[in-house]
């Protein structure tokens, strides 16, 4: 198993989350960072909202990876970014 999915309350703009876990044993802290990506009124189109998107992937801290784009809203959609684990 490499995944557990957890349901967090509704959260406000660029939340941290961590979580910590204990595998064997040993604890491990994860950290992720949820971002809320909002477009310009309810008519954007599809492209201009990938545009928006792309733009705050490529801008995000390279610290963080982006493991999942939410779904989208009317006016927004929620980017899961996860703690890079450093290098041993």
């Amino acid at each position: 198993m490499r995944e557990i999915r957890l349901a967090i309350p509704e959260i406000d703009r660029d939340q941290n989350i961590e979580i910590d876990v204990r595998i064997n044993g040993k604890t491990n802290s994860l950290k992720y960072r949820v971002e809320i990506v909002h477009w310009e009124g309810d008519n954007s189109s599809s492209e201009e909202k990938v545009k928006v998107i792309r733009h705050a992937i490529e801008d995000h801290n390279k610290d963080w990876e982006l493991i999942e784009i939410g779904s989208p809203d009317i006016d927004k959609v929620p980017l899961v970014f996860k703690k890079k684990r450093p290098l041993k």
